[in-house]
């Protein structure tokens, strides 16, 4: 009987994580700051809450390059976990909320 429910328990968990993890939104609050050199700049969003710094891949769509230095609550869908250092996760904003 204990088998079963360790299976049950662990099968339970896999499946939350699975579901968490599907949806790959983002809910976001953070400056916003040009990196990179020359032709190789690209806005990023460092999160206040993780202090993780997200490449956001449509700026252009919410004119974000305007609201740079400002604090800026945001909603987007993960494309692409970080790499490392230098290779932050790549997101794409869905909604700007303030």
């Amino acid at each position: 009987m204990k088998r079963y429910l360790g299976i049950a328990l662990i099968l339970f968990g896999f499946g939350c994580t699975e579901t968490s993890a599907t949806t790959g939104l983002l809910d976001l609050e953070g400056g916003i700051y040009l990196k990179g050199t020359g032709r190789n700049n690209y806005l990023v969003i460092e999160d206040q809450k993780t202090d993780k710094k997200y490449k956001i891949q449509n700026p252009k769509a919410f004119h974000l390059s305007k609201r740079q230095k400002e604090i800026v609550k945001i909603q987007a869908k993960l494309i692409k976990e970080a790499v490392g250092p230098g290779f932050p996760a790549v997101i794409e904003v869905i909604k700007v909320k303030n």
